[in-house]
């Protein structure tokens, strides 16, 4: 695996030992081939970034996150573009991405982070106690933490990046409701996981707005299908053959694929359907007119935001900056925005 760089600064950028990634570089067995993935990816970062070093001051920040990789991918895209914006100060980001994962490797990877040493952790993590210590710790470590897309509001995180959550789940409601004119329907809501606070503040802004101003609807509420194709659309099949009512869909955790093959596998008519995100499959099922409107909100935006939370931080500032909630656009098949 040719490459120009030290065994220890790779290391470094992937979370290995040296050992570890000298066993790789070398290709020594006994190497798991996620191992041997982070190493190739470290490599990559690390060639990214080499040409974008000016003179100013280098911030190593870990990014981590549980979620599904077409969103994880969109994130890193983000963080990548927006690096270039910060120079002279130079940002290397290091990622550690699973679509699905235990709390309590989540936790110890905090925790793995923080004896490490970084300059900032932006976290996508579930809202459950052993996380909020385990980011207690970090800030006791003066490391700050910037909680992304889902917050952690009981954690003494730096500052929270991402949409207006409870607004997100009102403007699904409005467009839900406004289509059906007071006609009878149900709802299919999916979330990945209710461990997530701000799927959570979807659900309730949803909720909320549909009790208050559209009550010929109902809702169907299915969870815990960590966004993947195979768990989501099982729960999908299951939920419409118990019901045969439903006919729109809120996506709220992803799996839209498999939420779409569910209900043409049961021949059911589909009335309306608003995802959230616009990842690479979202933006192919508007185009093939499959999702009616996603909810989307600028991830670079985000990125510049947890970056200047981190940097305030690297120059001393020690108080809690305020959430910066991303604004949510509402795209259609004539308005998605260019990739960049």
């Amino acid at each position: 695996m040719a490459h120009p760089f030290l065994v220890k600064d790779i290391a470094f950028q992937a979370g290995l030992s040296t050992a570890t990634v000298d066993r790789v570089l070398n290709g020594r067995p006994g190497v798991r081939h996620q191992t041997e993935m982070r190493v190739r990816a470290a490599i990559t970062e690390l060639e990214q970034q080499t040409g974008a070093i000016a003179t100013g001051r280098t911030l190593v920040i870990d990014v981590v996150m549980e979620a599904p990789q077409r969103f994880t991918e969109a994130v890193r895209a983000a963080f990548e573009a927006e690096v270039a914006t910060f120079l002279p100060t130079v940002f290397r980001c290091r990622f550690h991405f699973a679509e699905v994962m235990r709390a309590a490797d989540l936790f110890q990877l905090i925790d793995r982070i923080r004896l490490r040493g970084t300059h900032g952790l932006v976290l996508k993590a579930p809202d459950i106690p052993e996380i909020v210590e385990a980011v207690a710790r970090a800030d006791r470590a003066s490391i700050p933490v910037v909680t992304l897309v889902t917050d952690l509001p009981n954690a003494p995180r730096t500052t929270y990046a991402g949409a207006d959550n409870r607004a997100a789940g009102e403007t699904a409601a409005y467009l839900i409701g406004e289509y059906f004119q007071g006609e009878a329907g149900k709802v299919l809501v999916t979330l990945s996981s209710g461990r997530f606070r701000g799927e959570e503040e979807r659900e309730i802004g949803f909720r909320r707005t549909i009790r208050e101003r559209y009550p010929n609807l109902g809702i169907v509420e299915i969870s815990e299908g960590h966004g993947t194709d195979a768990a989501t659309g099982g729960l999908a099949a299951s939920a419409l053959a118990r019901d045969p009512a439903v006919n729109a869909v809120y996506s709220i955790g992803g799996g839209n694929r498999a939420v779409l093959a569910a209900f043409e596998a049961a021949g059911r008519v589909l009335r309306i359907f608003v995802a959230h995100d616009l990842d690479m499959d979202n933006r192919a099922l508007l185009r093939e007119r499959r999702v009616t409107f996603v909810l989307h909100h600028d991830l670079r935006s985000d990125a510049r935001s947890a970056f200047r939370a981190i940097m305030a931080r690297a120059l001393g500032a020690r108080s809690t900056a305020p959430a910066h909630l991303s604004s949510v656009g509402i795209i259609t098949p004539y308005n998605v925005p260019a990739e960049e």
